[in-house]
């Protein structure tokens, strides 16, 4: 009794810091706008102060995500497997997680104690104590991952054994220093298959490189606060947060509502309205599965009541889950900007053909498909839809107002995202009510698992980037690729094959922070223009969340709508050859691109 309720308590205190920190991070941006536009001067330290609140909510969602087992991972096949191999594999996962976040939990105290200059201040908080939430979350996530290791008291025994791994390491002799990276590789990248964590499984090989090149493992605690305390980076939780808020409403509902009424009397009008509300709520709650699972099954209702074939409605509203990363204020964009060093508003402008191109080659096959199925038709009825316009005018404003606010300078990019948060609660707490204020905290606890989720995998991710950089890998591709392929359109289609896999088997901030270091140099080389290099990355990522076997959106699909693995691969097929077919022409059409440049 007394520890469950010490574990109540534990889980209490962890939600409220959470839920407080996400207020906090849309607040202070909200409150510097107010101070420069009455007072003529901003909040003192306020950059600061947001910068390590997003630290620590990175670390406390972490936590959290930790403790859900809702880290974002990668498994194939294991629910196939007998009970007791399930287990066991799990107790390997478990190994794995608990070293390289031990590894991680000793580097960042070190960090802490050696590499953050005494007396340094954030505001009116010393930088030490506010920076040893990094050790501290780390400690907590080891933990999480003993605790979730399977029931048996074996399987905790040997998942805590993964504690005593980096000590041991650094005890071995430098002459066999080389035989425990060979073995280390592949146990870290075959376990990204049995459902290791992307971020274990990207920290465990960021790890291993710098051991092996004999640089200092504090680095990758030094690159994680540079990353999580960077100045565009609280845009990441803002927008998520602006997402989940619209899904926990009857935003969908009322949307879907005003393109029904409006689109549903043309050919395929309700596919066109799907396509369009996913475009929607895709372009705010980022790549993140949010759109299927929130909306897929009003959608499906809507299209196989309308006389759609299901396999169709599957296939669509898989495709669709993804199809407004294009669309500003899209974070894989402004992530992408960021590491590209690319201005985010011109990579926004970029965005605008491309994803358009891809909303329209969708919805065109369902025009098709609904010409085929003689699916219904909603009859025009300008009353009705001046209605629905009326109940989903606020929603339909959003957009307008994000782009009003930031193309026109009246707010940063991160002034925006917090002004998107406000903006979304205005709307669904105060205009249509459909949030009640005593749920607040469920609906920002609910967005805390992907916030924590992406955060961590980005301040993870971050040191690989730095050793790649590092080590001129990006350099050394480029002479390769210059001295071994001379064209550069079929540098191109070897791009488009590579990130389609990447696309498969990477979560898109991951692959950004990995993959575009590598890419940048490349396409200097061969003459691309960086914001079109850009558009054609995220594209291709765009199309890999539905690319059999691994793509994320099949297996969210299968588990929303109830359809085995296979089935949907099926079903995705005319979709995934239209996008591609899309994906095609904004890499070999760079004028879609850069036409409003």
């Amino acid at each position: 009794m007394l520890n469950k309720r010490f574990r109540d308590s534990i889980l209490t205190i962890e939600n409220s810091i959470a839920c407080i920190l996400l207020l906090l991070i849309a607040l202070l941006p909200i409150g510097e706008i107010i101070a420069r536009k009455v007072f003529q001067t901003g909040i003192h330290s306020s950059a600061a102060y947001i910068h390590h609140l997003v630290l620590w909510i990175t670390f406390v969602a972490g936590m959290i995500t930790s403790r859900e087992g809702e880290h974002l991972s990668l498994a194939i096949g294991i629910d196939c497997l007998s009970e007791q191999k399930q287990r066991w594999v799990k107790t390997v996962s478990a190994f794995i997680s608990t070293a390289v976040c031990a590894c991680f939990t000793w580097n960042a105290y070190s960090f802490v104690q050696v590499g953050l200059t005494p007396g340094r201040m954030i505001g009116f908080f010393p930088v030490k104590t506010v920076v040893f939430i990094i050790p501290i979350g780390f400690a907590f996530i080891t933990l999480r991952f003993i605790l979730k290791a399977p029931s048996s008291w074996v399987s905790k025994i040997i998942a805590a054994c993964g504690i005593v791994v980096p000590l041991l390491i650094s005890f071995i002799p430098w002459d066999y220093t080389g035989l425990v990276i060979w073995f280390t590789l592949p146990v870290l990248l075959a376990s990204t298959f049995i459902g290791t964590p992307i971020f274990v499984v990207l920290g465990g090989l960021t790890a291993v490189f710098f051991y092996n090149s004999g640089g200092a493992l504090e680095t990758i605690p030094n690159e994680v606060y540079t990353m999580l305390t960077g100045d565009i980076i609280p845009t990441i939780p803002l927008f998520t947060l602006a997402g989940f808020i619209l899904s926990e409403s009857k935003a969908g509902e009322r949307l879907v509502g005003f393109f029904q009424a409006t689109f549903g009397w043309l050919p395929g009008g309700l596919a066109i309205m799907a396509t369009i509300v996913c475009a929607f709520f895709t372009t705010f709650t980022g790549a993140s599965g949010v759109t299927i699972l929130a909306l897929g099954g009003l959608l499906s209702y809507i299209l196989i009541k309308s006389k759609y074939p299901k396999n169709f409605s599957t296939g669509l509203l898989t495709a669709s889950g993804s199809i407004g990363l294009l669309f500003p204020p899209s974070l894989p964009i402004i992530l992408y900007g960021v590491v590209a060093h690319i201005n985010i508003k011109k990579m926004f402008i970029a965005g605008i053909l491309p994803g358009s191109l891809m909303v329209v080659a969708v919805a065109i096959i369902g025009v098709i498909y609904a010409q085929k199925s003689k699916a219904q038709k909603t009859p025009f009825n300008l009353k009705n839809s001046l209605t629905a316009f009326k109940s989903a005018a606020w929603e339909i404003s959003l957009p307008f107002v994000v782009l009003i606010s930031f193309f026109k300078g009246y707010t940063t990019i991160v002034e925006t995202g917090a002004l998107t948060v406000l903006y979304a609660l205005f709307i669904e707490v105060v205009i249509h009510r459909d949030i009640k204020y005593r749920n607040l905290f469920s609906v920002f606890l609910k967005g805390v698992p992907i916030i924590g989720g992406v955060l961590i995998i980005l301040a993870v991710a971050k040191g690989l980037s730095y050793y790649i950089v590092d080590a001129e890998v990006p350099m050394l591709l480029a002479e390769w690729c210059h001295e071994h392929i001379h064209s550069k359109y079929v540098f191109l289609i070897l791009l488009n094959i590579a990130l389609l896999i990447t696309g498969c088997l990477m979560d898109i901030f991951s692959a950004i922070m990995v993959v575009v270091p590598l890419i940048i140099p490349l396409g200097e080389a061969y003459g691309i223009h960086p914001i079109h290099l850009g558009i054609i990355f995220l594209a291709n990522l765009e199309l890999g969340y539905l690319t059999p076997p691994v793509g994320i959106n099949l297996f969210l699909s299968s588990f929303r709508f109830n359809e085995p693995l296979i089935k949907v691969y099926k079903h995705v097929i005319p979709f995934l050859i239209t996008m591609l077919i899309s994906v095609l022409l904004i890499t070999y059409v760079p004028w879609l691109s850069t036409a409003f440049l």
